[in-house]
C-alpha cells in the first residue's frame, strides 16, 4: 500500500530519557555559565534551530544572533553523545524493533522526519540500532520549519526512489499535532500514535489521519 514512511524519531522511534535537555543545559553552562532547563521552555516537536531561539530569548533575556545560536547548536551536539550514551531512561518504543524490518522486508522506503539536526537524530538512533534501516530525511539543519523539512524529507524519497514518489503512497508517523500539521503541509497523511505526551484524542483533534496508541495497534497497511 505504501511507497515510503517517514518517521519521527523523539517520542515515535524512541525516548532519549531527556538526554537531549541534559546536552543543552551542559552548553548553555560551558558557554554562559547558565542553567538552561528547556523542559520548561519548549514544546515537543520543536527544532533544534527553535529551541537555540528560544533558550536566548527566556533564558539569557535577548536574541542571540545567528553566529552564537550555531555556536551554541555546535556545543549541544558536542555533548549530546555523552548525554544518549549516559542516559538511563534510553529505550526505543514498543513494536518499533518489529515493524521496521518487516516493513523493509516490503519494500517500503524509510525515511526520518525530525526536528533534530542531522547528525543528532544518527546519535540517537544509533543507541537503538534503528539508524540502519533509514536511508534518507528531513533534518532541524535543513529548516527551522518542520512542513519545510518533511518536504525536504519527500524530496530526498524521491532521490532514492529515482523518481518522485507518490504522495498518495507516502505517509508520516509521528507523536505531535504539530508533526500531522507538517505532514498535511508537505501533501501527504499523518499517522499519530500516543506514545509521546500526546494522547490518541490529541491526535484525532489535531487531524491525523489515523490516530493510535502505538505502532502495535492499527498500524495501517
Amino acid at each position: 500500500m505504501f511507497e515510503a514512511i517517514l518517521f519521527d524519531i523523539d517520542g515515535t522511534l524512541l525516548h532519549t530519557g531527556g538526554a537531549g535537555a541534559v546536552a543543552w543545559q551542559r552548553a548553555f553552562l560551558e558557554l554562559y555559565d547558565v542553567e538552561a532547563n528547556i523542559e520548561e521552555h519548549t514544546r515537543a516537536g520543536m527544532t533544534d534551530p527553535e529551541i537555540a531561539e528560544l533558550v536566548f530569548k527566556e533564558v539569557m533575556g535577548r536574541e542571540g544572533s545567528e553566529t552564537e545560536r550555531a555556536e551554541a547548536i555546535g556545543c549541544y551536539l558536542g555533548h549530546l553523545a555523552d548525554a544518549v550514551k549516559e542516559s538511563e531512561g534510553y529505550f526505543v518504543i514498543e513494536g518499533i524493533h518489529e515493524l521496521l524490518p518487516r516493513l523493509v522486508e516490503q519494500g517500503v522506503l524509510l525515511g526520518i522526519v525530525t526536528g533534530n539536526i542531522e547528525p543528532a537524530a544518527h546519535i540517537k538512533l544509533a543507541r537503538g540500532d534503528l539508524d540502519r534501516y533509514f536511508g534518507f530525511g528531513g533534518f532541524g539543519s535543513d529548516s527551522r520549519s518542520r512542513t519545510e523539512l518533511t518536504r525536504k524529507a519527500v524530496e530526498r524519497g524521491g532521490e532514492a526512489a529515482g523518481r518522485p514518489l507518490d504522495l498518495e503512497r507516502t505517509i508520516a508517523v509521528g507523536d505531535t499535532p504539530r508533526d500531522v500539521k507538517a505532514g498535511h503541509g508537505a501533501g501527504i497523511r499523518v499517522v499519530g500514535v500516543a506514545t509521546g505526551t500526546y494522547s490518541v484524542k490529541h491526535q484525532r483533534e489535531a487531524g491525523a489521519d489515523w490516530a493510535i496508541s502505538d505502532v502495535t495497534q492499527g498500524f495501517p497497511s
